[in-house]
């Protein structure tokens, strides 16, 4: 890997070749076509290692194209909190970056099946993410979700309001795959106001 050191010590070649070496072998009467040769080729290869070094620093010094979404899928967990069961269910969301570092929205869909009933929920979460560090990410955020449900006891189609913590992990430094865990809370405005908290967790997807 070519670094700042060696593009100096290569720069430092050239200007010895330009200011002291060829000067001294152009004062010759008559410098022969081995001379002028071997001139060539060391500027040759002296400039073809600086131009491949400059590609190099090009290269490192670029920033990373940032991915146009993320991909959540996991599992989620959820339990009531007036004393009902526990539902499970897969969970699927896209999250994108509107404002880098201040906004982020999620919007998701997860069914959750319990022993008496289905519930269908549709979220949009509003997140403020903070960098923790190169790898890890925490979020916090509200919004609304439209849940249906084929329980009697409850309002079929109604809207509750969600809070959520949103924890992503990226093994890797170009944040192409990871894992996030995410508990919730959430309040129904339907029949009973239902309340309940709910942990999802899965796999981070980027999207190109």
């Amino acid at each position: 890997m070519c670094i700042s050191p060696l593009r100096r010590e290569l720069l430092n070649h050239v200007h010895e070749l330009i200011i002291r070496r060829w000067p001294a072998a152009l004062r010759c009467n008559r410098p022969g076509p081995a001379t002028i040769t071997e001139m060539f080729a060391q500027g040759s290869v002296l400039l073809m290692a600086l131009f491949i070094c400059s590609l190099s620093a090009i290269a490192q010094s670029a920033p990373e194209k940032e991915s146009a979404a993320v991909l959540e899928l996991g599992g989620e967990a959820s339990q009531t909190l007036q004393g009902g069961g526990t539902a499970f269910g897969p969970t699927v969301a896209v999250e994108v970056t509107p404002i880098e570092n201040w906004l982020e929205l999620e919007a998701g869909v997860t069914p959750l099946f319990s022993s008496t009933s289905t519930e269908w929920d549709v979220d949009l979460i509003f997140k403020k993410p903070w960098t923790l560090s190169k790898k890890a990410e925490l979020m916090a955020g509200i919004g609304p979700e439209w849940v249906h449900t084929n329980d009697p006891t409850l309002t079929a189609n109604s809207v509750s309001a969600e809070a959520a913590l949103d924890f992503m992990y990226w093994p890797h430094a170009k944040h192409k795959f990871g894992w996030y865990i995410e508990p919730t809370y959430d309040y129904n405005f339907g029949r009973r106001h239902q309340q309940s908290l709910s942990v999802a967790g899965g796999l981070l997807i980027a999207l190109p």
